[in-house]
């Protein structure tokens, strides 16, 4: 993590680098906004093939590794927004997101569109809150 005034920018090599001018996360406070992911490798900056659920699994990983670099987990997650361009993948996505959000699981919109960067098919971002010490 980086810092900037009361902003603490994340960056791990475990997700894919920015393909944009915005940071794959930022901390303020105790809130941690994580950048919409597609299902690239981060590796390679490609796309994974596969069907939805290979992406999808690629997107949750992604969003998990920058999670982790930022000192946090999924677990944390209160907001979760998921971007489909195809809407009918609803039932196999939520299937995806069972293996890694336990209850009580977080608030979520999940929303059609006409397309997404690189012509991935799914793209999610996350709004974490960390726990504060009692």
């Amino acid at each position: 993590m980086s810092e900037n005034s009361s902003r603490q920018i994340v960056t791990t090599e475990n997700a894919p680098a920015a393909i944009g001018p915005y940071s794959q996360a930022v901390r303020s406070g105790d809130t941690i906004y994580i950048s919409g992911q597609i299902p690239l490798d981060p590796h390679t900056q490609e796309l994974v093939e596969g069907d939805i659920e290979v992406q999808a699994t690629q997107v949750f990983a992604n969003l998990a590794a920058v999670a982790t670099a930022a000192g946090a987990s999924l677990q944390q997650a209160v907001r979760i927004t998921i971007y489909m361009i195809d809407i009918d993948n609803f039932a196999a996505v939520n299937r995806v997101m069972e293996r890694f959000f336990e209850a009580p699981f977080p608030a979520r919109a999940a929303l059609g569109v006409a397309a997404l960067p690189k012509g991935a098919a799914i793209e999610a971002d996350a709004i974490l809150v960390l726990e504060q010490p009692a």
